[in-house]
């Protein structure tokens, strides 16, 4: 397959297909009370997001951390209102230039054409190294400064 994508909100656009009933808009492709889990997230970084402005402040607080390149979709396995799909993300931390060369899992689950629940399984040692390390990780998503 190896379908390459611009945005992360593209590539669940190309993932999930006609399956999803959405407006142009990111915050269109989820339901107001999505569940985000991130099974794998290092300390300081967080394991669960409940509801559209979670995410929506979760997503504000990753734009200065990481710049997330071209995304690659790699599979889909789609079973009913649950599809997995595998892809990978080339980018770099903000603050440091080092690689965010990242490979993911997620399992998304849809209710009437928006994504309901959301577990994104990824290797938390490529975030922590292309933030600088686990204190710094979790200092930039608290918004602190740091001297990477």
């Amino acid at each position: 397959m190896n379908d390459k994508f611009d945005s992360f909100s593209d590539l669940l656009r190309g993932a999930l297909g006609d399956r999803l009933d959405a407006g142009p808009e990111m915050v269109d492709l989820f339901a107001e009370d999505v569940l985000f889990e991130f099974p794998y997230a290092p300390e300081g970084l967080p394991r669960r997001l409940e509801g559209l402005p979670a995410l929506a402040d979760h997503l504000a607080r990753l734009g200065p951390m990481l710049h997330l390149g071209e995304f690659t979709l790699q599979a889909i396995h789609p079973a009913d209102e649950t599809v997995v799909f595998e892809f990978s993300c080339q980018g770099e931390g903000i603050a440091t230039g080092l690689p965010y060369d990242q490979d993911y899992i997620s399992v998304v689950t849809l209710r009437e054409g928006r994504i309901a629940r959301y577990r994104d399984y990824w290797n938390p040692l490529v975030a922590v190294h292309a933030l600088g390390g686990a204190e710094a990780a979790a200092k930039a998503y608290a918004g602190e400064a740091t001297n990477v």
